[in-house]
């Protein structure tokens, strides 16, 4: 799909319309969005509900094939950070309804969500969900015996108190990006695919884009939010962006019998989660993903050339953690295993704000949280973008701001999990 003149030229804003900067014959447009992730495309649909003028979305791949399509996909509020709950909380009613909302099957089940910690964390676990339910959060904690109801699988001596959400769950990566693009595109966002950009350049009155083949694009607003490749591209503007990118194994387990449904269990004592894969009604029975919480020791990766082959190490200790969970699963069996990274910043937490640049806004470093959280951040983006400020009181834009880590100011809960401070 082009970005031809007739896809860009229009109502434009004061901003994108000055094209003498940037040369004649120059398209422009008023955002330009870099990613077509869940998160850029999310922006662009909040973006273009706005009326923000002409929307183009440039995606190095296609749509969803970062690491959107290697999410999870897990839906929770739990976050001892406010702003990072009160985002969760709004996403899920887009996600939850993403059929009338987005007119798209998502892949969404709801399954109810899980959260079991040891002794040490009993005091955060109370504090985090009072704090959820000041923001109108349903959740709360339960008992051993109604856990047990839940997991009868599971083996729960060692967990000292549990928080439970009955609207969590989980839903699609590829499809919710795909959803949002079709919500945009209906909404007139022009959306390249096979479209990598090589470089950004201050061209009063905005932003130069070039893209692999040569062509440029002229933006009032470029949203930078390429994940892991971020870095790269706006370090030659003189952006220090403290983003890596880590490199997480997953599990797809056979129990080796058809279980109830389970909730998503995240386990705060043997730092594993574990949610629903495929459910046993197909004649192939239950499978459950498996992924790791421990982020004491990361494996920084290179996004382009990583690894998606399982590695012993890390699958002896996962499959150690699914075994210690679950004993009484003697008949599981490892299925497949695959690999995925996080673009994770310094806290774990996102940079979604102005960049030390006029013009250019960063939405990036997710650090896993990305995907339910996806809906809310393309709200504030476009806050950002149309107002400059977030019109939520619930998410200051102060909270992701980029200077935060300069500052020694890191986004961080007021009541961590030991041991598990990145679940933040």
């Amino acid at each position: 799909m082009g970005c031809r003149a007739v896809d860009c030229r229009g109502p434009l804003t004061a901003t994108a319309t000055a094209t003498g900067a940037a040369g004649a014959g120059t398209e422009t447009c008023d955002v330009a969005i870099i990613g077509a992730g869940v998160e850029g495309l999310a922006a662009a649909w909040a973006l273009a509900r706005r009326q923000a003028g002409r929307i183009v979305v440039l995606e190095r791949g296609t749509v969803g094939s970062g690491f959107t399509a290697k999410s999870s996909g897990i839906l929770r509020c739990h976050y001892g950070v406010r702003s990072l709950a009160a985002m969760a909380w709004k996403s899920l009613e887009v996600l939850e309804n993403a059929g009338t909302v987005l007119d798209a099957d998502i892949g969404h089940r709801r399954a109810g969500y899980l959260v079991g910690v040891g002794p040490d964390n009993v005091a955060p676990l109370a504090a985090n969900v009072a704090m959820q339910q000041t923001l109108g959060i349903d959740a709360g904690l339960i008992g051993a015996t109604e856990v047990a109801a839940m997991l009868p699988a599971a083996h729960l001596d060692d967990f000292a108190a549990f928080a439970y959400e009955p609207h969590g769950g989980f839903a699609d990566g590829y499809q919710t990006a795909a959803a949002f693009a079709g919500a945009a595109r209906r909404l007139g966002v022009t959306i390249r695919q096979g479209a990598p950009v090589v470089a950004l350049d201050p061209v009063p009155p905005g932003v130069q884009v070039t893209l692999t083949n040569g062509e440029r694009l002229q933006a009032g607003t470029v949203v930078v939010a390429a994940g892991p490749w971020t870095g790269p591209l706006v370090a030659p503007l003189g952006i220090d962006l403290p983003l890596r990118t880590q490199r997480e194994q997953l599990m797809v387990v056979a129990p080796g019998v058809d279980l109830p449904a389970p909730p998503v269990l995240s386990d705060l004592v043997s730092l594993q989660y574990v949610r629903l894969w495929q459910a046993g009604t197909d004649g192939r029975g239950t499978r459950l993903l498996v992924g790791n919480s421990d982020h004491h020791a990361p494996e920084w990766s290179d996004p382009d050339h990583y690894s998606d082959a399982p590695e012993d190490e890390p699958l002896v200790a996962a499959v150690g953690k699914f075994g210690h969970r679950f004993p009484s699963l003697a008949d599981a069996g490892l299925e497949s295993s695959y690999a995925g990274c996080y673009d994770v910043t310094p806290d774990y937490n996102p940079v979604i704000g102005p960049a030390p640049v006029a013009g250019v806004v960063l939405c990036t470093g997710f650090s896993g949280h990305g995907f339910k959280i996806s809906p809310a951040v393309g709200e504030l983006v476009a806050d950002l973008v149309v107002k400059g400020a977030s019109g939520d009181p619930d998410v200051p834009e102060t909270d992701f701001r980029l200077e935060r880590f300069a500052a020694g100011q890191p986004l961080v809960s007021p009541h961590p999990y030991a041991g598990a401070g990145e679940m933040r």
